[in-house]
């Protein structure tokens, strides 16, 4: 069964605000566990079925969403973030808080949503798995000259990756000449993502 997210699992706004402040803090709580930091200013976070609803929930009371059309316009944006079984999906942030430090870097990073990757196990048996940008996405943020602040991404995993992540270590790399740097997963953000990437 898909875990994609449908209309009813989205509340009403009255409905939400019921429920806001515990389900905000749930998913702050979730996030902790599953954001990962890469280097002085790229944070990683690792995207499932109730950080991707907050999301659109927090679309619709921002922007007073009313019809299903509207809903329904963000669920195809957010759902392709929600992973199905043997992916992980993910929002990579480029947390620059200038204006300088924006015109300096972004054009220097151009390519960062294709230098992602997970190294699984480590020695002769690493196995390495590329991240690879949504598509839909990519269309709009990937640019010659500059790069966008925020880039999309999954891996896939066979299930014989599966098992080797598992039974670790792992380790989130960016591999971009510009920016190399590279963090262990910690035992909870790993099992986490193995409720991602299991059935």
């Amino acid at each position: 069964m898909s875990r994609k997210l449908t209309l009813d699992d989205i509340a009403d706004l009255r409905a939400y605000e019921r429920e806001r402040q515990d389900f905000r803090a749930q998913v702050i709580d979730l996030k902790a566990r599953r954001r990962v930091g890469l280097g002085p200013f790229v944070t990683v976070v690792f995207e499932n079925r109730e950080t991707i609803r907050f999301q659109i929930q927090e679309m619709a009371r921002v922007e007073r969403l009313l019809t299903d059309e509207a809903i329904e316009i963000e669920l195809r944006t957010y759902n392709p973030l929600v992973p199905e079984p043997g992916e992980l999906a993910m929002t990579l942030f480029i947390e620059l808080t200038t204006d300088a430090d924006l015109r300096s870097w972004l054009p220097k990073l151009v390519g960062i949503e294709r230098a992602l990757v997970l190294r699984i196990g480590d020695g002769d048996e690493c196995i390495e798995v590329a991240a690879t940008p949504e598509d839909a996405h990519a269309a709009n943020l990937t640019r010659d000259e500059t790069t966008a602040s925020v880039h999309y991404l999954h891996f896939r995993l066979s299930a014989d990756q599966i098992d080797a992540f598992a039974a670790g270590p792992v380790t989130l790399a960016l591999t971009h000449p510009e920016y190399d740097h590279a963090t262990a997963l910690r035992a909870e953000t790993m099992q986490e993502l193995l409720t991602d990437l299991r059935d």
